[in-house]
């Protein structure tokens, strides 16, 4: 077959999905002279969950907000299913996002909010509706879905955000806290949906201040500390080298080692 004959062969297959879920190449953010993100790199596989540690004002809800193009980094760049975060339009078709404060309307039931979220998603109505359903039903909501959400607690409010996160079925999902305020049977249920919907392909982008969630659902867990990435690795991986270096062998000895000036895992 001739090299024209193969070109043209190849120009009419569909490109394949990209390898990473999500990648960035010196994803930089500055306000003034504050350096909030600083030459962030990443490479996360698909269908995996990225545990994203850090202290409070490490960076980490300034790299969520770029990774989900609502926050123009300063400099470098990024990738969502291949897609530029720079392209909103297009890579939030990729996307399910559950920020740290839910993006409900209080006057709205569960089931409303929920709705609503399906229709601006041109989702087919009938199949939404009975996957709202049996997504409330997993996280112990379904009794309360016609209740309106000014009633819910916050951790009611978090579990309607976290269903909105991927009722779609997004191809990357970024959960912020998704199980905070939630007592432990709820978070268990959380925790298992977070896992199936993995299995059935979503790439989770998690960050949470609560380690056994992290190290129990987490592929690889990254550690960002004043905007860089200190340390990254797989949980058991990180446990050992703290295991070695300070004789104790969990993933909060591990985040306390390296969010210090000395950063030397």
């Amino acid at each position: 077959m001739c090299p024209i004959q193969d070109e043209r062969s190849n120009s009419s297959r569909p490109s394949a999905p990209p390898a990473a879920a999500i990648t960035a190449d010196g994803l930089t953010k500055r306000y003034g002279e504050t350096l909030a993100v600083d030459g962030l790199d990443l490479d996360i596989s698909r269908r995996s969950v990225y545990g994203f540690l850090g202290p409070n004002g490490a960076g980490k809800t300034t790299t969520i907000e770029m990774l989900t193009s609502l926050l123009p980094p300063t400099s470098g760049e990024a990738r969502v299913m291949g897609v530029p975060v720079s392209e909103r339009d297009r890579v939030k078709q990729h996307l399910g996002y559950l920020p740290h404060e839910p993006p409900v309307y209080e006057s709205y039931t569960a089931r409303e909010q929920l709705a609503y979220a399906a229709d601006i998603r041109n989702l087919d109505a009938a199949a939404s509706d009975d996957r709202i359903d049996a997504l409330l039903d997993r996280i112990g909501l379904l009794e309360a879905a016609n209740e309106r959400i000014d009633t819910y607690s916050q951790g009611m409010r978090r579990k309607v955000g976290l269903v909105q996160a991927i009722l779609h079925d997004p191809d990357v999902a970024f959960l912020d806290e998704p199980t905070s305020g939630l007592d432990p049977r709820a978070s268990r249920a959380v925790i298992d949906l977070i896992a199936e919907q993995v299995e059935a392909g979503t790439t989770v982008f998690l960050s949470s201040h609560i380690l056994p969630v992290v190290e129990e659902l987490a592929d690889t867990v990254g550690v960002l500390y004043e905007g860089s990435l200190v340390a990254e690795d797989t949980p058991a991986t990180l446990i050992e080298r703290t295991e070695s270096t300070a004789g104790e062998g969990t993933l909060e000895a591990a985040f306390l080692e390296v969010t210090t000036d000395e950063h030397a895992l």
